[in-house]
């Protein structure tokens, strides 16, 4: 069984960012802008409902606070204060996702947030501390990351995500955006990558070392070209090969 979750509600104001609708029909699990990297209460309040009538899970996507940038600049924040921005972001969407009938059920920073806490052990821990402060909150984060470490630590679900569009390194993390091939453009790219990680647990980095990757869900970018002809294949190749495609959150 695997998870397929996608980052969503990233337009803000008149400015719209991928079909949120279309990939809703396709994922479980939602990962919805908390206003600090995109997002704005009214799409906020819209993709929860959204959501909810199609029984995907809600999922709190907080970033550093970086409109201007998407939340992929990193910020050498106060761990205290960016506890507390955590905090902030998931409060918002839980009134959002309250006012539309259900709930926010984990957690999934964004952007630079993500991959600094794969390393950066004060962030991480700063994430943890914000989501736990709100509740015990499954977290989405790198396997082998300093933010599933401490999430576990603190008695939080730590939920391992894989990428079905993104290069990886030979550790296993994820090759910067800067970088040439960073993400996977082609469906059939996208498709072998995730059959291999659904089959074998594992993925082939872009330095053509193979690498073992445990994971509960799998994540398909929204904001990529074609992104949600990646989301019906990765779905349908999916059910095809045997694999259940269901929510990790269990209500």
């Amino acid at each position: 069984m695997i998870d397929l979750n996608s980052d969503l509600g990233e337009g803000f104001g008149i400015w719209k960012l991928g079909d949120d609708a279309a990939l809703l029909e396709v994922v479980t699990s939602a990962n919805v802008a908390c206003g600090f990297h995109a997002g704005d209460p009214s799409t906020m309040r819209r993709v929860c409902a959204e959501a909810a009538a199609r029984g995907v899970a809600v999922g709190a996507q907080v970033s550093y606070r970086d409109l201007a940038g998407f939340g992929r600049r990193f910020i050498d924040a106060d761990p205290g204060e960016l506890a507390d921005e955590v905090l902030y972001q998931v409060g918002a969407l839980e009134a959002c996702a309250r006012a539309a009938g259900t709930r926010v059920s984990y957690v999934k920073p964004h952007g630079a947030l993500y991959n600094a806490t794969v390393h950066h052990d004060a962030q991480a821990a700063a994430v943890v501390a914000g989501v736990k402060a709100f509740g015990d909150l499954p977290v989405l984060g790198l396997p082998g990351s300093r933010l599933l470490h401490h999430a576990a630590r603190v008695g939080l679900r730590p939920v391992r995500e894989a990428f079905a569009d993104r290069a990886y390194t030979a550790e296993g993390t994820l090759v910067p955006r800067t970088q040439p091939g960073a993400l996977l453009t082609s469906t059939e790219a996208v498709l072998a990558q995730v059959l291999r990680l659904a089959e074998k647990g594992e993925i082939v980095a872009a330095t053509g070392e193979v690498v073992a990757v445990d994971v509960d869900s799998l994540c398909l970018h929204g904001d990529t070209p074609g992104a949600v002809e990646h989301a019906r294949a990765v779905r349908k190749a999916l059910t095809g090969s045997g694999v259940e495609v269901a929510r990790f959150v269990v209500e």
